[in-house]
Parts: structure tokens; sequence; C-alpha cells
């Protein structure tokens, strides 16, 4: 990571590009913000406003990084999740090999502050970016970029745009999850197939296989399993076809694993035989370094493998009422603008009035609209125009893309940092 790049993170202006920080902050830079230490309750943020827990992300981060440890696999979470260089930062101190990311443009936020090892999980055609990481390859000699393959066609394409590289671009090819999964080769002929195109040209180096068994077909413990063992043999097939005896080549990339089978990709990736390199076993997943409160909630692997410790949702999302106009209904001043809503609506949790915080009993989010959370309210609820409503989020990566800034606050209100975004 380059210490250069992050550090101009916290000269940066805090301004109105910046929602609920305080306004009375303008001018600041961001590093000044943070020293101030303001409280989010009472030292002048303004609602909504969206605020990541400083215990519960360094729980999360050194949980996944002990997971990893323990199962002997090499991690590169993927960093669409968050898109924050300063967390890119923290999750390579606690042991990550390098990120994942997506598109070329996550690439270029990666590299901008000196990201050394990317794993691009998606095939690149695009001329103007392989030119581009083609010239971030040629100019440090430190840069390791990895990227799938999964047609011939694209081989040809990538091929076309990096005529006359320094140096070849690493691909893995990408295994299918199945008949009418997302990309990636559907048989292990077709697999060979892409395999020999590679080989036959000069600007790529076939490293190793990859895929993504979050999109196995009707995904169940079975289905994952037999898709896994299916990626290793892809990988055991062609290390015995000779197709890893590329010049310089020192390891054999075997990738997979996204937040909710990596126990599965654990377990079928310590049955990987001995290869004729050795092997670089690469898990992937993004959504732990927040967690959330709905989707991974349920899907964590942690809920099959309790033992090995638990993820803690992180994020909160503060709202004010505005409008109690009957007692079965209120307004929050948050709404799709400021939530995540892909998978689930907000959860709320607690209510702080003059400073006292308890549950939202009887309080529950029945709708959003653009920057209103609807509100159904029992019997139960006690709830007044001017209080703060804490909700829970499902969906880290359309949680994070709504805020350019984000508070990282102590469980007191005391906030330590500012995480920077860039989508």
């Amino acid at each position: 990571m380059s210490t250069e790049a992050l550090a101009r993170l916290a000269g940066e202006r805090v301004d109105h590009r910046f929602k609920g920080l305080p306004p009375d902050a303008d001018g600041l830079t961001v590093g000044e913000l943070a020293a101030q230490r303001r409280n989010l309750f009472t030292d002048g943020f303004a609602t909504p406003v969206l605020a990541l827990s400083a215990e519960r992300l360094e729980h999360n981060l050194k949980l996944m990084e002990t997971y990893a440890t323990r199962h002997g696999l090499a991690f590169a979470p993927h960093g669409k999740t968050s898109m924050a260089p300063q967390l890119f930062q923290r999750q390579i101190e606690h042991g990550a090999w390098g990120i994942t990311l997506a598109v070329p443009h996550q690439v270029r936020v990666a590299r901008a502050f000196g990201i050394e090892r990317v794993f691009l999980a998606n095939e690149l055609v695009d001329a103007a970016a392989l030119r581009w990481v083609s010239a971030e390859l040629a100019a440090d000699p430190s840069f390791r970029f990895v990227c799938y393959v999964d047609s011939v066609r694209g081989v040809e394409l990538m091929d076309a745009a990096l005529k006359g590289a320094a140096r070849p671009v690493d691909v893995v090819v990408e295994l299918a999850a199945g008949e009418g999964a997302r990309t990636g080769v559907r048989t292990e002929a077709e697999c060979a197939a892409v395999a020999d195109a590679v080989a036959a040209v000069p600007t790529l180096r076939l490293v190793g296989v990859a895929g993504y068994e979050g999109e196995v077909p009707r995904a169940d413990p079975e289905r994952v399993d037999a898709w896994l063992r299916r990626l290793v043999a892809l990988a055991v097939d062609f290390d015995k076809a000779g197709r890893f005896a590329a010049a310089g080549l020192d390891e054999i990339v075997v990738s997979a694993g996204g937040s909710a089978w990596f126990d599965a990709v654990a377990d079928v990736f310590a049955g990987l035989p001995e290869l004729s390199l050795p092997v670089l076993k690469l898990l992937r997943s993004g959504a732990y370094v927040s967690h959330d409160d709905g989707h991974y909630r349920k899907l964590t692997p942690f809920n099959r493998v309790p033992e090995e410790g638990a993820l803690e949702p992180a994020f909160r999302l503060w709202a004010q009422v505005v409008s109690r106009p009957s007692a079965e209904q209120a307004f929050v001043n948050a709404g799709k603008r400021d939530a995540a809503h892909d998978l689930d609506l907000p959860f709320a949790q607690v209510v702080r009035r003059d400073g006292v915080e308890r549950p939202a009993t009887g309080v529950s989010v029945t709708a959003l609209s653009d920057q209103h959370a609807w509100l159904r309210t029992t019997a139960e609820a006690d709830l007044e125009v001017g209080d703060w409503l804490g909700m829970g989020l499902s969906h880290p990566c359309t949680s994070f893309d709504k805020w350019p800034l984000i508070p990282v606050a102590q469980a007191d209100g005391t906030v330590v940092d500012y995480i920077r975004t860039f989508f």
C-alpha cells in the first residue's frame, strides 16, 4: 500500500459532498476532524448518518485472518464490497494476500493506492483497460495481476490488445458453476480448449483455475461440494497435462470462495493433492469486513461452524423521526438514497432519546421512499418526533456505495476515523 496516497485521504477537505457530517466541520481536513474525536450523537452529526462500529470492524478483520490461517488458505477479499482503500490496507495488515476486484475502474483505484496483488474475478476484454494493465505491469515488476478467461474469443481479444506487451498477463480458466449459471466455461472439454488458446499466444500465461461457488444453481452443501471437486479435478488434470509449465511460473492458483460457502471451499481445498508446483489456495470472500444484519447474517458459514467464531454486523444507519402521523405509523429521514434495500429492508434496532438508548420495541420498517423510511408501530412502541432510530442493514455491497465518507465510531459514539469509498 502507498502510505502517501492514504495520507492524502486524511488531507481531503470536509464539505457538502459528504452527507451526515457536522456542518460546522466544513473546511477541516478529514484528519483534523478525526483528531477532534467528536461524538456521533452529541457533536453535530446530521441525520441520516451511516456509521461503522470500530470494535466490530476489528473483530471481523481478525476473525477472517484467523480462519484463513487455520485452514491454510491465502486470502484476497473482494474489494468491490467496500471500495475503500483504508479497509484494503487493514485487510492486508490482517494477512490478506491481495485484493479481488471485478472491473477495470476498481483496479485503477487499487493501483492508485499501491495495491501490489490484484485478482480480477472477471474476463477482461476491454482493449483500453488491457493496455493500461499492461503498462502497469511493465512499470512495476512487483505488481501481480491475475484475471479470469472463459472463452477462446476472449483469449483472441486479449491477445490482440496486448501485442508487444513487456510481460504476459496471468490468467486462470473460470469454470462455470453449472448450466445456466453466471460466467465461466461450461464443460471440462471447453476448459481445455480455452487453455490451449492461452498456450498458443505469448501475451497470456495460464496460472490456474477458478470459479465462484455462490452461483451453483439451487446451491446446497452437496451441490456446492460437487462443483468444488470439479474445480479441483480440473486443476489436477491441467497439471497432469503439463498446462502449468509456462516459463517462470512458481505456483498454481486455485481460487473460489464467496461469503456464503467458504467453509465448503476450505474443506475441499484441504484435500487438494500435491501438484507439480506449490498451490496458492485463494479465498475471495468480501462481505465479512462489515457483515450485516440480514442476508449474510442468515447465510454466513459461521452458522454451520459456530466453534470457529462469529462475524458481527458493523453497520448502523441512524435516522431521525420526522413525522408521527398516527399511533400505527411514523417516518424517519432515511430512504433508498441512504440504505441498502436490494435484498431486505432495514431493521429497526434501537431508539435514542435524550442520550438514552433502548430497543426499538414495536417498530418495523415496511417500505422505503427516496428519502423516507416508512415505519409501522405497535402499541408497545415508544417513538416521538425527534428521536434517533438506529437501523441494521442487509447486504454490505449496496451499503458502502451510498456513502462516500463513513464515520467509524466506538461503542460510546466517539468517532475515531472516516472511511473514504470510491464507487
